[in-house]
């Protein structure tokens, strides 16, 4: 059995009657003539069905707290779903925090998160009563012990720190190891803790915060980084007579882009992480401290994909065939930043397989703006519509202007229903700052 997470498509993916590939009963093809592409669509069914599992796999310990990691795709109706079940929110930006509270979410189920927060940040969190800020340094430890005295307020905090773990990803996405712009290194949290007992009063220290990178296989690290945090709990414990009683360990747990990818499942995650917990807070003698996990990419990953239409090609004979896109680079930056890689499938034309090896190419000025390198796809010619899968995480959040093109629009779908949670932007909107002087 395949959870969501270990699955390359949305769930309910299929070839209609039409021979056009299908989710959740809308027809790609048709999604495509109706808002035209590039589209990010977005499968509630695939969306809600993860967040189910992560509330279920974590359900034996009672006292987890679920933070949707909103850097992977932030809107409000996404940020609406997650709310109504039973999630709260990591934020890292001002941003961030805005489209919570357009969502209408209340910000005592929020964190916030970051190595540099701004304090226009930081005055926006505390005035809508954060309910946690990580701090990641000892200037922000100064600057938000000042904002919350001048508010009048005792602010909740975790220390971020840095566990010395390194996972074996990409390395433009670890942020666990030594050599990390994030958090506190191990040997600078005694001078922390000390500021913050002695001298910062307006700050509440409430526990630990690590996270160790992003799409994660290996499962031995997240025990690995809970014996550092619960040690390092003790120790506070011991030298400063302060029983920390709450850890963050971010989140990280991979997810199938292409065949060749081997995530765990949550469940598995689930259990590795609470019998860590339970071994540790044991041997350590400590209480067993509230769990905040952070989930991100593997969310909303697999819900979302992104159709194209696919127009000019380019044949080099003996080398390799090259078709583009009407998209590229500006809305799925992960290939040319970090070689991210990904499976896509010509959502027309299914009934007739006849396999071509190409590269799919984006339209922009760049020679990097390649989405998939040799590609086996079902004879593509210009006209057809391309799915590519698993484009719900950093596709959307990290888009871009480049070269003028506008940003496309978003589509939540639902048995049968497509309703628009981000309009496609306009002319007008791209130069709506543009000023003339």
């Amino acid at each position: 059995m395949n959870f969501v997470n270990q699955n390359i498509k949305p769930l309910n993916t299929k070839i209609n009657e039409m021979g056009n590939l299908e989710i959740s009963g809308c027809d790609l093809v048709e999604l495509a003539k109706k808002y035209s592409t590039p589209l990010y669509v977005m499968d509630k069914i695939t969306l809600e069905q993860m967040a189910t599992d992560y509330k279920e796999a974590f359900s034996s310990y009672k006292n987890t707290r679920m933070m949707y990691a909103s850097k992977a795709l932030m809107t409000s109706t996404v940020a609406s779903i997650f709310y109504k079940l039973g999630f709260g929110f990591d934020v890292v930006s001002l941003g961030e925090m805005y489209i919570l509270k357009n969502a209408g979410i209340d910000f005592s189920h929020a964190t916030f998160n970051g190595n540099n927060k701004g304090r226009e940040e930081l005055v926006y969190a505390l005035e809508n009563n954060i309910a946690r800020v990580s701090v990641d340094n000892f200037y922000e430890l100064e600057l938000l012990n000042e904002i919350a005295l001048q508010k009048g307020k005792i602010q909740k905090i975790l220390l971020r720190i840095t566990p010395g773990i390194e996972c074996h990803t990409h390395e433009y996405i670890q942020t666990g190891q030594l050599d990390s712009k994030f958090g506190f290194d191990l040997h600078m949290i005694d001078e922390a803790v000390t500021l913050i007992k002695e001298k910062y009063k307006n700050l509440d220290l409430r526990g630990l915060h690590a996270h160790i990178g992003s799409q994660i296989f290996e499962t031995q690290v997240f025990e690995d980084e809970i014996e550092v945090l619960l040690k390092e709990i003790k120790r506070i414990k011991d030298k400063f007579n302060i029983e920390l009683d709450e850890i963050n360990i971010g989140g990280g747990l991979g997810i199938t882009y292409i065949k060749s990818d081997t995530p765990p499942d949550v469940y598995k995650i689930a259990d590795i992480i609470i019998n860590a917990i339970k071994k540790y807070a044991n041997l350590y003698e400590l209480n067993e401290p509230v769990l905040y996990i952070e989930p991100g990419r593997s969310l909303v990953a697999t819900a979302g994909v992104t159709l194209y239409t696919i127009g000019s090609s380019k044949d080099i004979q003996g080398i390799r065939k090259y078709i583009s896109v009407d998209g590229g680079m500006a809305d799925n930056p992960r290939p040319s930043m970090y070689n991210a890689e990904y499976f896509a499938e010509i959502a027309n034309k299914k009934d007739d397989y006849k396999p071509e090896t190409v590269t799919v190419a984006g339209k922009f000025c760049e020679s990097g703006d390649i989405l998939i390198k040799d590609i086996e796809l079902n004879s593509p010619k210009a006209g057809d519509i391309l799915c590519v899968y698993d484009t719900g995480a950093y596709c959307y959040s990290m888009s871009s202007n480049y070269n003028g093109v506008l940003k496309p629009a978003m589509v939540l779908i639902n048995n049968g229903k497509s309703d628009i949670i981000v309009r496609r932007q306009t002319l007008e909107q791209l130069i709506q700052n543009d000023v003339i002087v």
